[in-house]
Formats: structure tokens, C-alpha cells, sequence
């Protein structure tokens, strides 16, 4: 299927990959740390990982519930695993926000949210790492959802942070619909961006990527990324770019 250029705004060119040396080593391009799954969601975190290998990160770090963590383990054995504190359904307890916070001391970035699930305690979790992790991350699936009806945690952030919502999660996000949302992609996604200091990649046809300044509309792409797992992929590519 052919594709057309992607359309910029405000930007005079999109970025070049990172440069590959003949004299690099895997720490030259990064550890990267995604915070991902639950019990039958352990694909997503999965998916996440080998979007982040594919993208070039050196280190993969997979930190997972417990129960889940030798079942990603078995799934590709070039990252690392960590098992985290789970709830009575499988999935993420706030007590995770203590082993993570040593994790991120060697984290280049972070990513978070992929196949969660949703409780109190991923609520909680959610807030505690978008405050305080002192890394890049990407905010993802139902971390962007424990965090629909708390619009301030983004202005307590202490590093950068990427949202990759698809229109669902952003009409959440806005407390609107999503025909509301695909009305005006551009304008919902910078105003955003732009009042919550950070970026945002409003998935789906034409997807739109902005800072709140700049702007670019990406019109790649085909119907055949409208699969479960494609925005775990990506946003496990992100988190591989922003490690680099």
C-alpha cells in the first residue's frame, strides 16, 4: 500500500535515528525499563519488550507481577526481568513503587501501563511513578486511564513524559467522547500537550504527535495495524528512542 509523507508543523525536519558507532557497546544506547502486564496480560508486556529491542535500546529491563515474571522471562531471553508485588487478581500492587524506585537508578527510561488492568492499587502506582520517577517515560493503556480523574499528576512530573493515548483513552483523559475528540486530533492533542507540559501521541489514522508547540501528522501507516498489541510496541519503540 503506498504511503504519503508524513506533514510537520512547526518543526523544519523530523529527527534522524541515532547514530550507530563501530566502537559502541550496549550501554552506549541505554537501559530501558518498562513497568508492564498482569495476569493474562502477559503478551502486552511482551510486546512492549520487543518493541524496545527492535528500537535499539542496549538493555531491556521487564518488570512484571510476580506471578507473570517466568512466564516473560521464557518469552525472549535477551532482556532482564524483575517480579513486582501483585494483588489477589494478578496484577500490580502500589508496594511496587518501592523495588521500582531502585530500578530506576540505572533506567535510561521508563515506560508504563501496558496490559495493567485497573484497581486502586494501580491507580495509586500510577500516580507515584508519573510524580516521581526521575526518568523519561511513556505513559501508556491503563496507566492513562488510572489517571483519567487526576488531571494535576502531570504538572507534579520531574522529567519528561510521553502520552500515547488512542482516542479512547484521550476522550477519558478529557472527560469528552471520542467523536469529539476525532473532530479536532490537532488542536485537542496541542492544547493538551501544551497546558500539561508534555507530549502527546494521539494514536490512530493520522496520528499526531506534539509538544504543544510543534506539531507533526503522521498519514503513514494501513489498516493492518489495527490489531491487539500494536500500541504496546510502540510504545515500547518510544521508550528505545527516548533511552538513546
Amino acid at each position: 500500500m503506498a504511503s504519503t509523507p508524513v506533514s510537520v508543523s512547526g518543526a523544519a525536519a523530523l529527527p534522524l535515528p541515532p547514530a550507530r558507532t563501530a566502537d559502541s557497546n550496549k550501554g552506549t544506547y541505554g537501559r530501558v525499563l518498562i513497568v508492564a502486564g498482569s495476569r493474562g496480560m502477559s503478551g502486552a508486556a511482551a510486546l512492549a519488550g520487543l518493541g524496545a529491542l527492535r528500537g535499539g535500546a542496549g538493555l531491556v529491563e521487564l518488570a512484571t507481577p510476580i506471578g507473570v515474571q517466568a512466564i516473560v522471562a521464557a518469552i525472549e531471553t535477551s532482556w532482564l526481568t524483575t517480579g513486582l508485588p501483585e494483588d489477589s487478581e494478578g496484577r500490580l500492587s502500589a508496594e511496587a513503587s518501592k523495588t521500582l524506585a531502585n530500578r530506576f537508578e540505572s533506567a535510561s527510561a521508563v515506560a508504563i501501563g501496558s496490559g495493567w488492568g485497573l484497581s486502586e492499587g494501580t491507580r495509586t502506582l500510577a500516580a507515584k511513578l508519573v510524580a516521581e520517577c526521575p526518568c523519561p517515560m511513556v505513559v501508556d493503556a491503563d496507566a492513562l486511564n488510572a489517571l483519567a480523574d487526576l488531571p494535576d499528576v502531570w504538572r507534579k512530573a520531574v522529567a519528561p513524559r510521553i502520552i500515547t493515548p488512542h482516542p479512547g483513552e484521550f476522550a477519558r483523559l478529557l472527560k469528552t467522547t471520542v467523536s469529539d475528540v476525532q473532530t479536532d486530533r490537532s488542536g485537542k492533542a496541542k492544547a493538551f500537550a501544551e497546558t500539561h507540559s508534555l507530549v502527546v501521541v494521539l494514536k490512530g489514522t493520522g496520528s499526531v504527535i506534539t509538544d504543544g508547540t510543534r506539531l507533526v501528522v503522521n498519514s503513514t501507516g494501513n489498516p493492518g495495524m489495527a490489531t491487539g498489541g500494536t500500541g504496546d510496541v510502540l510504545t515500547g519503540l518510544i521508550a528505545a528512542l527516548l533511552a538513546q
